[in-house]
C-alpha cells in the first residue's frame, strides 16, 4: 500500500476515536445549570408563546405530551439554514452559511464516493454515458463535489477575511482561528486543481476509496492528487482537536442543556445526580463559604 492510503487510515481511525472520547466527556459530564428559556420546542401546542408544562395545575400529575415533528424541524432550521446566527449576526451570516452548507455537502460527496465505490465494485458503471442509478450518482457526486469545495472554500475566505478586518472580531481570534480557515482554503484550492486538470468526474478518486474500503492497494498518480489526499487526511485528524468539532457539542448544549425540561422527580435519576454532586467538598474561598466542607454542609450552614 502507498504511504497515504497508510495516513488516511490513522487519521480516520484517530478522528472516530477522538470524537467518541469526546461525545463521552460530555455524557459524563455533572448535572448541568439548566436555562429554563422557553420557548422549548418539543413543547406541544406551547412552543408559539413560550409556554411550558408548567402553566397546568397540579402539572406532576399529568402526562407530558412532546412534539418531535417541532423538535426536528427547528434542529433542521439551526443544523442547515443556521438560523441562530442569521437572527444575530446576519453579517456573519452571509459568510457563516455557505461555509457550513459547503461543509455538508463536501460531506455528502465523500458518502457518495464510497457509495459509487461499492457498487461500481459490484459491476454498476458510473458516468455520464451509464444508463440509471450509475448515471444518477454520478451527477450527484459531481454537484455535491464542485458546489460543496466552491462554498466551504468562499465561506471560510469570506470568514478569515471578517476576522482579520472587524476590530471587534480580531480581540476574540486566536491564531488558530485564522490558521483552520486558511487550511480549509488550502485544501479547496489544491482539490479543485487536482481534479480540474486530471480527474474532473472523481473517477480516480473513487477509485481511491474502493481501495480503502477494501483494504487493497490505491493506484496513487500525480503531485496534485497526492497532496489533496494527504491535506484531506489531516483534516480529518486535525478536526477533533480543535473547536471545529463543536457539532459533537451541539447536540449536548441542545437537547441536555437549552431544551432539556425533564422534571426532577423525588427518587428520579436527576436527583441521584444532584445529591451525589451535593456531596463534593468546595475548593474554592470566599468568606461566606466554608471551604474544604461538602456542599451539603455548606448549605446546613447557610439554612441557620
Amino acid at each position: 500500500m502507498p504511504f497515504v492510503q497508510y495516513a488516511t487510515y490513522i487519521a480516520v481511525a484517530v478522528s472516530i476515536l477522538a470524537m467518541l472520547a469526546k461525545a463521552f466527556r460530555y455524557l459524563k459530564a455533572p448535572e448541568h445549570f439548566r436555562w429554563e428559556l422557553y420557548p422549548v420546542p418539543h413543547e406541544k401546542g406551547r412552543a408559539d408563546y413560550g409556554g411550558s408544562y408548567l402553566e397546568e395545575l397540579d402539572w406532576w400529575t399529568k402526562s407530558r405530551q412532546s412534539d418531535k415533528f417541532r423538535e426536528l424541524l427547528e434542529m433542521f432550521q439551526e443544523i442547515i439554514l443556521l438560523k441562530g446566527v442569521y437572527h444575530n449576526n446576519k453579517k456573519v451570516w452571509v459568510f457563516s452559511f455557505p461555509f457550513h452548507f459547503g461543509m455538508y455537502l463536501c460531506i455528502g460527496w465523500l458518502l457518495l464516493l464510497l457509495l459509487g465505490a461499492i457498487i461500481e465494485a459490484n459491476g454498476v458503471v458510473i458516468g455520464a454515458a451509464a444508463g440509471g442509478f450509475g448515471v444518477i450518482v454520478h451527477y450527484l457526486t459531481l454537484i455535491c463535489g464542485y458546489v460543496g469545495l466552491v462554498l466551504s472554500g468562499l465561506g471560510a475566505f469570506g470568514l478569515f477575511m471578517w476576522r482579520l478586518t472587524d476590530s471587534l472580531q480580531r480581540l476574540y481570534s486566536s491564531p488558530s482561528d485564522y490558521v483552520n480557515l486558511l487550511l480549509l482554503d488550502i485544501i479547496v484550492v489544491v482539490a479543485l486543481i487536482a481534479h480540474g486538470t486530471s480527474d474532473p468526474s472523481f473517477a480516480a478518486l473513487r477509485g481511491y476509496v474502493q481501495a480503502l474500503a477494501t483494504f487493497s492497494p490505491a493506484t496513487v498518480t500525480g503531485t496534485l492528487f497526492t497532496a489533496e489526499i494527504l491535506l484531506v487526511s489531516l483534516l480529518i485528524l486535525y478536526i477533533p482537536l480543535t473547536r471545529m468539532s463543536h457539532f459533537v457539542a451541539k447536540y449536548f448544549l441542545y437537547h441536555s442543556i437549552r431544551w432539556n425540561d425533564e422534571p426532577n422527580f423525588r427518587g428520579s435519576a436527576i436527583e441521584k445526580r444532584i445529591i451525589d454532586l451535593l456531596g463534593q467538598k468546595v475548593g474554592w474561598a470566599a468568606p461566606h463559604i466554608q471551604t474544604g466542607q461538602p456542599w451539603t454542609e455548606v448549605l446546613k450552614g447557610e439554612d441557620k
